[in-house]
């Protein structure tokens, strides 16, 4: 059965994760140290004590949720189920980039602290008197409408962040862009309009100082041509080499995730079985909204991961 693992983002955290991951591995705790050693941010203090509040901020998130995403994938590993392709919503894309050896341990630790710090920079420089920030889900609204409904708004305050299913799309702006936002898409039919956990208006143009900040970092960064299967945001396609690999991480801080295309594509490439490896349920979910027998597996978590292995036997 072809397993294509898949990686949430940012969004995905909540206090204690991948505890379970820790306690029960040797593996996942050298993990830990290597990404505290990297980072200089104690790790498993940040997971296991830290406040939602503290795990929301983006310059610790981008850490916290990438620990969690290899933290599972080396359970899984430790219980023979292995990838055969990977990809990743967002930030998650980082760490399918690392399974498929484009990006090196240590690295993708130090990648994901710098760009934390550099989209909680940009975000802050986009707030407005307004409030701060950030981005929405629109639940129940075809893209096309949901892009009907916001073009007549005021321009640069509001963009589409993530086509994120056929049935849901994420919009990043200010604050007033996203109020906005809310009043016109509700208007057009939207079922829900529901603010997300992150800080700031991520995968839009007004992080365009967080994509220059990043491609100077990344610049020195080591991008191997990917040994398995690997799929980006940006183009819903194949990675092709390291060095493309380079410039669509660089791109995606600015550009629409076009997942719905991305699960398309996976789907054409005849994998069989979709796993959710890391905290949360978001992709999980988000699989219900495409059409056929589609779904996705949890295994983010110790007794989901056994779970998935004896489904395996």
């Amino acid at each position: 059965m072809r397993t294509c693992f898949l990686f949430p983002a940012q969004g995905a955290q909540y206090p204690g994760m991948a505890r379970d991951l820790w306690e029960h591995s040797s593996a996942v705790k050298e993990l830990f140290g290597v990404a505290s050693e990297v980072t200089g941010v104690d790790l498993q203090r940040l997971l296991f004590e830290g406040t939602e509040d503290q795990l929301r901020a983006t310059d610790r998130t981008q850490i916290a949720v990438t620990l969690a995403n290899l933290s599972a994938a080396k359970v899984l590993t430790e219980v023979g189920i292995t990838g055969d392709g990977f990809a990743g919503f967002s930030l998650g894309e980082y760490s399918a980039l690392h399974l498929a050896g484009v990006i090196s341990t240590e690295d993708i630790f130090a990648i994901a602290k710098e760009r934390g710090v550099a989209m909680e920079e940009a975000s802050r420089a986009s707030d407005t008197p307004e409030g701060r920030s950030g981005m929405a889900a629109v639940v129940g609204l075809p893209p096309e409408q949901v892009e009907e409904a916001i073009s007549q708004l005021r321009p640069g305050t509001i963009f589409i962040a993530n086509y994120s299913s056929p049935r849901q799309v994420v919009l990043a702006g200010t604050a007033g862009g996203l109020h906005a936002s809310e009043v016109a898409c509700k208007k057009a039919g939207a079922r829900r309009f529901i603010p997300l956990k992150v800080s700031g208006p991520f995968h839009s143009p007004l992080l365009q100082d967080a994509a220059d900040r990043l491609a100077e970092v990344l610049s020195n960064v080591p991008f191997n041509n990917p040994k398995y299967p690997v799929y980006a945001n940006v183009t819903g396609t194949l990675v092709s080499s390291g060095s493309q690999a380079r410039e669509l991480c660089i791109k995606q801080v600015v550009s629409s995730v076009r997942w719905t295309d991305e699960v398309l594509t996976l789907q054409d490439a005849g994998f069989e079985r979709y796993l959710e490896v890391g905290p949360g349920q978001v992709l999980s979910g988000l699989f219900r909204g495409f059409p056929g027998n589609i779904r996705c597996e949890a295994a983010g978590t110790l007794e989901a991961i056994k779970e998935v292995a004896v489904a395996s036997a």
